[in-house]
């Protein structure tokens, strides 16, 4: 039964996941129950749309780890109740307790749920980038989640990491070595990957996309991310992945919607500049090829015009 669901998983194609699919789990705050990737590994698979107050702001990844030893919580959550709600499923499948909680970057959804782990005496880890990024966005982040989520925000608060790294961070937990690592600039400040090298399964964070398109913020300098998928995310040869955003998969799938979108895009940019061409036209460069993929309309425009201004320059 585990070899077919890992098999079926392997060959999710972006219909699986859509913005329109009504949250699958309406007993929880959480968007999906948690589900068994490999053994010991755990993920509650966030909506492939943006927050809103139906799906909680679950519309991340958020893992864990049952290792022997303790279990490692891998994203703190968008809110207080997130965080509770994934630490009773957790109660349900073990009575090992969450030694670790792991933020893969600053952005709301991975630290607003640091406010409960926190208050239960779990120390939660994040690059200091991330901290950084906490410290200046968090307040702004809390605003939104209260006005998207409304009361299930109750009890949020901006809550920092209690430990931070440079480069890596390690735990050997039982028979599970658990490797943190900051592997260059990637989508935001601070975005880790969490590597098992035993299992050859990484937990991609922001790194890696799947079946929803990826968002360029302003600060996400795209030719840097590719630098640093290419010399460091492939050379970490994983078997498996669990991506930021969507159903765990293959190093392929990802490959195809992260890094081949950022050179897809880039590319037809690079036509545009050397065409003369401005700003305002090129919001409406050709994407079609990456129309299936979920939050397309409300983010396509934007990401063309974002590596234009960075482009521009390059």
């Amino acid at each position: 039964m585990r070899s077919l669901l890992i098999a079926a998983l392997f060959a999710a194609a972006p219909a699986l996941a859509s913005e329109d699919i009504a949250d699958q789990y309406p007993d929880s705050l959480l968007y999906s129950k948690p589900v068994e990737f490999i053994p010991g590994v755990w993920s509650a698979i966030g909506a492939t749309a943006p927050p809103t107050y139906e799906n909680a702001g679950h519309n991340n990844n958020l893992s864990f780890i049952v290792t022997g030893a303790g279990v490692v919580v891998i994203n703190g959550g968008a809110s207080y109740g997130l965080a509770r709600a994934l630490h009773e499923e957790i109660k349900t499948i073990t009575d090992q307790p969450v030694t670790h909680v792991f933020n893969e970057n600053g952005q709301g959804h991975a630290m607003l749920g640091n406010s409960y782990w926190v208050e239960q005496g779990v120390p939660v880890i994040a690059h200091e980038d991330a901290l950084h990024e906490i410290e200046q966005y968090g307040g702004m982040d809390l605003e939104t989640a209260r006005r998207v989520t409304k009361e299930r925000a109750e009890g949020t608060e901006v809550v920092l990491p209690t430990k931070t790294f440079s480069d890596d961070y390690t735990l050997d937990m039982g028979d599970t070595r658990i490797e943190a690592r900051y592997l260059g600039p990637a989508h935001s400040p601070g975005d880790i990957v969490i590597w098992l090298p035993k299992q050859s399964l990484v937990i991609s964070g922001d790194m890696a996309f799947h079946e929803r398109m990826l968002p360029i913020f302003p600060e996400t300098i795209t030719r840097d991310w590719l630098e640093t998928w290419d010399a460091e995310f492939e050379a970490l040869g994983a078997t498996y992945v669990i991506p930021g955003h969507g159903h765990p998969t293959n190093m392929d799938q990802v490959r195809r919607y992260t890094k081949g979108y950022l050179e897809y895009l880039r590319a037809r940019i690079a036509e545009h500049i050397d065409a003369g061409g401005d700003l305002a036209d090129a919001y409406y460069v050709d994407q079609s090829p990456y129309r299936h993929l979920d939050t397309f309309e409300e983010l396509a425009t934007k990401n063309a015009g974002r590596v234009y201004e960075q482009m521009e320059w390059e």
